[in-house]
């Protein structure tokens, strides 16, 4: 039978009765299904959010655990002034710890090429034509190719017959296949000088110098060319040659066919940028000094991350853990959970355990101690006699360094490879957080199956609740008729 208004016959409100009484079957269960989802949902939460604190944690304890990444090597430049920086440098982790004496004496450039005065057989102005067909069995254009001797550099330019300085200047800087050569016109602005187009290289190094080939040998095209189709005749030469750049490292000469001098010192590189500035006498250059030594900088970074991240995580655990001191103060989210305080308590017993292969021995001698609050720090304040967390980090990174990486990266008993073991057996895809995150999805998701189960009932009980106050209602209408025909039949006698 399906469910229809209840009381339409009788005059009661069967509607309302059916209805609260679904209610008060539904209510209980409804409030333990939500109250039970909400903490589902909180748990997850929870979870996702100590995960996310624990990977900060590991990503700051990782850069801890290579040997590599705390010996890395830091070059320190010092110059005889400010105002002049004749290099950079940069060191790999294997470069040796050492000071070097350093001169830049030449900086690496291209070769230039000017072509000549117009008395001696060049251009009068920017308008001249740089190739005239004079007889009808002329060609009517010819081209120059730029080339690098030494490498496979090359493109050519066509020379049309009345094409000006100007155009072939443009031609030339706008060619798609210009490996490097700039073009440029000096007016001179006397009648001798006339105008002057300038070729200039970017291609560096000693016997790299720019060769532009009059390819037909045109007569005209050779005020252009430094030579003949081949490479027989010379005619325009540069003005300057392609040079190296040049040094001298504790007064070794050294050179480079760029601004890059690439281990010329083992596994350390430095970049030229300026000359370097001359002493009292104006010929003799200043020298620089290259320290190759400790990155303590970057270490210590490291060191102060990994301790803030702890921080972090430490109390992400003690706000999810803690129980309410007072009715005012609710419970965390996962309040006295066994997994959690297990995690907290492994935590601190790693990092306050003891590397018998470092002379410094514990994290405490590297400035790092636990507080009041179960929280790390670097304290400004000899609480104990020792130095001040700062002082103790300070001559650790001066004094201890290779201890510092046995601290941490010892392969047994290391810190951060112990830790970095340890939280990775709850942060990996297959680790223990995950394991139980998916547990607590899965029970959520059996929730949802017992809310529709739960409805289907509803359904159920609710169509036999209709179906037995149908029939009251019914049996309350005839009952409402018969009552109604007896009292008419009363009144008629």
């Amino acid at each position: 039978m399906s469910i229809q208004s209840l009381g339409v016959g009788s005059g009661l409100d069967l509607e309302a009765l059916v209805s609260q009484l679904l209610e008060a079957e539904r209510a209980p269960k409804q409030e333990r299904l939500d109250t039970q989802e909400e903490s589902y949902d909180a748990e997850i939460s929870s979870i996702g959010s100590l995960k996310s604190k624990m990977k900060d944690f590991l990503d700051s304890v990782e850069e801890l655990s290579s040997d590599a990444d705390l010996k890395g090597r830091e070059p320190t430049v010092k110059n005889p002034s400010e105002d002049v920086e004749p290099f950079t440098a940069e060191a790999s982790n294997s470069a040796v710890e050492a000071t070097y004496a350093i001169a830049v004496t030449q900086l690496a450039s291209g070769s230039r090429i000017e072509t000549d005065n117009a008395e001696d057989g060049g251009f009068a102005s920017t308008s001249d034509s740089v190739y005239t067909q004079t007889l009808p069995t002329d060609p009517a254009s010819g081209s120059l190719t730029f080339k690098i001797g030494a490498t496979s550099d090359s493109f050519s330019i066509d020379v049309t017959a009345g094409m000006t300085l100007q155009q072939l200047s443009s031609a030339i800087n706008n060619s798609d296949d210009n490996f490097g050569v700039r073009s440029s016109i000096i007016d001179t602005g006397t009648e001798s000088g006339g105008a002057k187009l300038v070729f200039t290289s970017s291609v560096e190094g000693e016997g790299n110098d720019l060769v532009i080939v009059n390819d037909n040998d045109l007569a005209d095209l050779n005020r252009l060319a430094t030579t003949n189709s081949t490479e027989t005749v010379n005619y325009l030469s540069p003005v300057l040659n392609a040079q190296n750049s040049k040094a001298t490292i504790d007064g070794i000469a050294v050179e480079s066919s760029s601004t890059e001098f690439e281990n010329v010192i083992e596994n350390v590189s430095f970049s030229v940028s300026q000359l370097s500035e001359l002493g009292d006498d104006g010929v003799t250059p200043l020298t620089s000094s290259l320290k190759i030594g400790f990155d303590t900088e970057a270490v210590e970074e490291k060191i102060r991350a990994f301790v803030e991240n702890f921080n972090a995580l430490n109390t992400e655990i003690t706000n999810l853990t803690k129980y309410g001191l007072s009715d005012l103060e609710d419970d965390g989210t996962l309040a006295g959970d066994a997994m959690l305080r297990g995690i907290q308590n492994g935590l601190s017993n790693i990092i306050g355990s003891k590397v018998s292969s470092s002379g410094l021995g514990t994290l405490f001698q590297l400035g790092i101690e636990f507080n009041e609050d179960g929280e790390l720090e670097i304290g400004s304040s000899n609480k104990y006699g020792f130095g001040s967390g700062e002082d103790r980090l300070k001559e650790a990174l001066e004094d201890n360094f290779d201890d510092i990486a046995a601290l941490f990266t010892d392969s047994e008993q290391g810190v951060a490879v112990r830790l970095e073991e340890y939280v990775e057996q709850y942060t990996k895809a297959s680790g223990l957080l995950t394991s139980r995150e998916r547990s607590v999805k899965d029970q959520k998701d059996q929730l949802s199956d017992e809310r529709i189960q739960f409805e289907l009932r509803l359904a159920s009980s609710e169509q036999i609740l209709r179906d037995k106050y149908l029939n009251l209602d019914q049996t309350v209408t005839k009952l409402n008729q018969t009552g109604s025909a007896l009292l008419a039949s009363l009144g008629s006698i």
